[in-house]
Parts: structure tokens; sequence; C-alpha cells
């Protein structure tokens, strides 16, 4: 049987060069505590911004916990770049991470779970109990985080070895760290010395408000990629138009991607432009992870070196294949239909039909 998947883009025919290959990523090393909500009355009675990430401190996470007790829930590995380099190994990728959990049964866990997927763990140990995170899945998908850091806001910059950059090509950040400048300045510093490229996704809106000049000041300076969504973008350059956000952000850096919702991304580097559409036959469930997935799509096909309309649409793929679930981990099934779609992107085996300025790409494959 054929199954047409629909993505919309807009042509683009120039190449992209091959810029990556092996790629480590830093960040919270978490685990998540994936909760479906039946409404958002929680979210009024804490307060808690739909949609937003908010740090807390252990007292309140255990409240809110309490609060959503009997609500349907799952375990999984979690943090936001840790999320990216798991999909990315998943995806043929060379990869490690950089974090830091407690000498507890979840940091035992979090570690050998990232072995166990074939990601080289650079991970250091704190006395404080590893960090968790609590998705709240709203009713419509929306995800709002509640994260409570423990052992992973003990990472430091004077944790991080530059000899560790020595097998890698480019450093990938969870925005959420940029909370700790001293940690991020110091990991960029050290990339750049050992000749990495530095890809950052910039995490929530919120979080981009409160650090807005650190992070202009860090992309000019060392940045090559960034990843952002339609409002973290216009937290970052206070533009509301996303073309105009884009423009901005491509100016600083070397290659720009603003995701748009359901009307997919845009990408830009240097001169080169390419509007992507989402995976529309996607059923949205839950939205954690949908960044992260989108991120680890577009990087293991950046590192293989194909062109950006090529990787825009393996990050709509990934992206559109992790909402279809709870959580961000998938079966054996899912990741077989993904690879078989990878196949037809590295072919470029697509249908184009024009349709009022853009164009629906029909990516077509076996069951």
């Amino acid at each position: 049987m054929v199954v047409p998947i629909f993505l919309l883009i807009f042509v683009e025919t120039k190449t992209q060069n091959q810029m990556i290959k092996r790629v480590i990523g830093i960040g919270n090393a978490l685990t998540d505590m994936l909760v479906n909500l039946s409404s958002d009355a929680v979210l009024a009675d804490y307060e808690l911004k739909k949609g937003s990430m908010s740090l807390v401190d252990n007292q309140l996470q255990t409240d809110i916990s309490k609060a959503v007790a009997g609500c349907p829930y799952s375990l999984s590995l979690g943090g936001s770049a840790g999320n990216t380099i798991r999909a990315m190994a998943r995806l043929g990728t060379h990869t490690g991470f950089i974090g830091k959990v407690g000498y507890d049964t979840t940091g035992e866990f979090y570690e050998q779970a990232l072995r166990n997927i074939g990601v080289e763990p650079y991970i250091l140990h704190s006395k404080s109990r590893s960090g968790t995170c609590l998705a709240l899945v709203s009713p419509d998908g929306e995800r709002t985080f509640v994260t409570h850091l423990g052992a992973a806001l003990d990472l430091q910059a004077d944790d991080i070895d530059g000899a560790i950059f020595d097998d890698y090509d480019c450093l990938y950040i969870e925005g959420y760290l940029v909370q700790d400048h001293d940690l991020i300045r110091s990991a960029v510093r050290l990339a750049k010395e050992h000749g990495l490229k530095v890809a950052i996704d910039l995490a929530s809106f919120n979080v981009v408000e409160e650090n807005r000049d650190f992070l202009h000041d860090i992309v000019e300076k060392y940045v090559d990629i960034i990843f952002a969504n339609e409002e973290e973008a216009h937290a970052f350059t206070g533009k509301e138009d996303a073309e105009e956000a884009l423009d901005i952000i491509a100016q600083m850096c070397e290659l720009a991607v603003v995701k748009i919702g359901k009307r997919g991304t845009l990408i830009r580097r240097g001169e080169e432009r390419v509007h992507v559409g989402i995976m529309a036959a996607a059923k949205r469930v839950d939205t954690t992870g949908a960044g992260d997935f989108y991120a680890a799509g577009f990087l293991s096909a950046l590192a293989e070196g194909l062109n950006l309309r090529q990787c825009g649409t393996m990050g709509a793929i990934t992206a559109g294949k992790v909402i279809e679930v709870v959580g961000t981990t998938f079966g054996e099934d899912v990741w077989r239909e993904i690879f078989r779609l990878r196949e037809r992107v590295r072919a470029d085996k697509c249908l184009f039909e024009r349709f009022v300025g853009y164009w629906w790409l029909v990516v077509s494959y076996e069951l």
C-alpha cells in the first residue's frame, strides 16, 4: 500500500555543503514525567503560563505533582538537548552528551540509557538529587514544563574539559542553559578553540526574554546555527513578523531556522532561503520534544551533506512523528517509517504540484 505524506515547501535549488559529521550536545540531564491533563486548571492554579518552562524548587514541583495525581502519566529520558542528541544517534549520527546527574538511581538510569542508544556520555556527578522535569500536557497537546534541575544545575564552567571536543565537529547547546552565563560562555569559547561549529536552540520565549542581551553577545561572537520558534524569534529580535526576524538572525550567524507552527519553517543561510512545510498527515497528540526532534532531523541531514530543503524536510518528518506519541520515545515501527522516508528524501524522489505560490510535496513510500 502507498501512503501519501504532504509537506508544503518553496522550491530551492542550491546544494547544501557538508558542514558537520559528529555532534556533541550539552544540556540539562533530566528525567521527564509526562502528565496528560484533562483541563488547564492546574496551570491557572499555579500561575503557570501555558507553553512556558518554569524552574522551580523541589517543594513546588512536589506540590504540583500532587495536584495532578490521578492523571495518566509516563516516564522517559528527557532534557531538550538530550532529546535531540539521542534522536540524532538513532538516525545514525555520531553523538555525545555532556550533563550532570546525582549519585542516585535516576542518574544511573540516565547515563545507562544514553549508552544503550549509542550516545557517548560525558556525565559528571553531584551530591544533589538528579534533575526531573514535570511536563504538563494540555488537552490540545501544548506542553508546559515545571523543572527542578537538581544536579543538572550543578554543571559549571570549570567542569568542561576542552579535550572532550576533540572528537566532534559541532557543539549543540540547549537554550535553557543560557541562564548560566559563565557555563555557556566557557563552553562556546572552548568549542571554537577546538574548531567546532556551534548550534543553539533558543528553547523557550521566556528564557530568551530574560537573557536577551547575553544571547545577542554569544550569538554574534560564537554561534553558527540558530533554531527558534516564532515566539522565541520575536523575543530575540523584537520583530513580530517571522520573515523579518529570520533576516535579522541570519545576519548574526551562518544558518538561521525559524519554525512558524502549522505554516512550516523558514530557513536562511546567506542569500539562500527556503520555506519547508509541516508533515500535514501527523496527528497531534503531544508536542513535547517537537522542537528537539526537528533539530535532530535537520542536523542529521546536515551531517550527511544534504541541501537545506532536504534538511528541513527531515526536521518536519521527525517532528511530525514525535507529536503523534506521548513523550519522546518511539517504537521500532515508527523508526522504520522515518528511515523509509529518509531514503526518499535522500534520493529526492518527490512529486511537486503548484498551489497558490507554494508547492505541495508528496512523498510516497511502501509500508
